[in-house]
């Protein structure tokens, strides 16, 4: 009988955020608008003792935070990506492309417009997970993907505005 504890797990595994939908969901979950992805408690949850290949936090607007860069740099060898609009189009194109090189793709995004981009990714043999807000996740995204994680308010942090340093909200 094998012990769990010792199957080695050698999966590659791209996270790709879609960071205007992950964060209205936040705000939504949290009810404040400074609600933001606690990254050392999330990613780490989503890996789960799987192998980090990319990070890519797809950004609309021209207001991307350099600290938010700097950050999923020097942590997880990450990148933020400006979209001229949506990060639909972009993210799908870049999971395509990171589609042979990995195992696994995780998506961070509850929206139903990737509902197409799962469906094709699981062809090509990818597993792909979808991590969201339970509240604000299409249920057919759920159905879809291989594996739904939840994101709940352990995996969030809140700035103070007038300090500026977060704190977790309760």
């Amino acid at each position: 009988m094998t012990n769990p504890e010792t199957v080695k797990i050698n999966q590659s595994v791209a996270i790709l955020i879609d960071g205007n939908n992950i964060e209205m969901s936040l705000h939504s979950l949290m009810n404040d608008k400074m609600a933001m992805i606690n990254f050392d408690i999330l990613i780490p949850k989503l890996l789960d003792n799987r192998g980090l290949n990319r990070l890519i936090y797809f950004r609309e607007g021209k207001s991307i935070s350099s600290k938010l860069a700097d950050r999923l740099h020097e942590h997880y060898h990450g990148s933020v990506v400006p979209c001229h609009k949506s990060a639909d189009i972009p993210l799908t194109i870049k999971a395509t492309q990171l589609a042979q090189k990995v195992d696994t793709i995780i998506i961070l995004s509850g929206d139903s417009d990737y509902i197409e981009l799962i469906r094709h990714l699981k062809g090509e043999g990818v597993r792909v997970e979808v991590a969201a807000v339970e509240k604000t996740t299409a249920p057919i995204v759920k159905a879809e993907a291989d594996y739904f994680i939840p994101i709940d308010g352990d995996d969030v942090f809140v700035y103070n505005k007038p300090s500026g340093k977060p704190f977790k909200k309760q």
